[in-house]
């Protein structure tokens, strides 16, 4: 049975976790299959955005030990990947949303630990119910984030709340959660609140949008030089693009054409 669902609605793919019975825990096969639906949406460019969401009482509990040990040969061999030279797969499933050219919304309710607040991170935008329940949950377990934590946390709060998230592994609500940094937004309706937002974002080039999460994603933490650079670099492409001559339009009342395909 399927473990993550894709479902596009005009140009927005809603990227859903199929494991309501269990929380939607990561197996193996979830893994996988979040793998898989980063690279097929990555190859997308009718898209204009991406929403992952969790069916029934929470966003994703975090990794499925149980199911996991369940199949030792396969245990086995996932411990091996940590022995690679490069990013593994429970690394990718949740870096896999950064290379997407397009917003990635993480909508979150009932429980968000440990797997699933790295794969959350692995957002753009996470938007939470104020009473969700969050941890970095690792050490309960005697173990670290290793599923891209360290890169995802530290791009939203500051390594002393990290520390504490990580060494407490105590668990948060969605109201401190966005105190802390961990969440953008906290909504009654994260869900609908995402369609919400997916809407505005598409009244703009998407080739805009593509070029905005590029840049950042490369300035961020690179010097004032690099980042100068940067801005340089996707500017100059965003002249040349036909989306942004159409957005101009838009704005001095020269037409209403629809937005093309966007370019990358």
């Amino acid at each position: 049975m399927s473990r993550v669902t894709i479902d596009i609605e005009d140009t927005i793919a809603y990227v859903r976790l199929t494991r309501p019975e269990k929380h939607n825990g990561v197996d193996l096969q979830m893994i996988d299959e979040l793998n898989a639906a980063g690279r097929s949406l990555k190859a997308n460019k009718k898209i204009r955005a991406v929403i992952i969401h969790g069916e029934g009482p929470s966003f994703c509990a975090g990794l499925d030990v149980k199911s996991v040990l369940s199949k030792p040969a396969r245990a086995a061999l996932a411990f091996l990947a940590l022995f690679k030279p490069t990013a593994n797969r429970f690394q990718n499933m949740c870096l896999v949303w950064r290379g997407l050219s397009v917003p990635v919304i993480a909508a979150i309710h009932g429980n968000c630990f440990g797997a699933g607040l790295q794969l959350a991170l692995g957002a753009d935008i996470r938007l939470a119910t104020p009473d969700a329940r969050l941890s970095v949950m690792e050490a309960k377990w005697g173990l670290v984030p290793d599923m891209a934590g360290t890169v995802l946390l530290r791009d939203v709060v500051g390594k002393d709340v990290a520390l504490d998230l990580t060494f407490s592994a105590r668990v948060i609500s969605g109201q401190e959660a966005l105190a802390l940094g961990l969440v953008t937004r906290v909504e009654s309706d994260p869900l609908g609140a995402a369609r919400a937002l997916v809407e505005e974002i598409c009244t703009r080039s998407p080739d805009a949008v593509a070029a905005a999460k590029h840049l950042f994603g490369q300035a961020w933490g690179a010097s004032d030089h690099g980042a100068l650079a940067a801005e340089r670099r996707w500017q100059r492409r965003m002249f040349v693009s036909k989306n942004q001559r159409i957005a101009s339009a838009r704005n001095t009342g020269q037409g209403d054409k629809p937005f093309g395909e966007r370019q990358w």
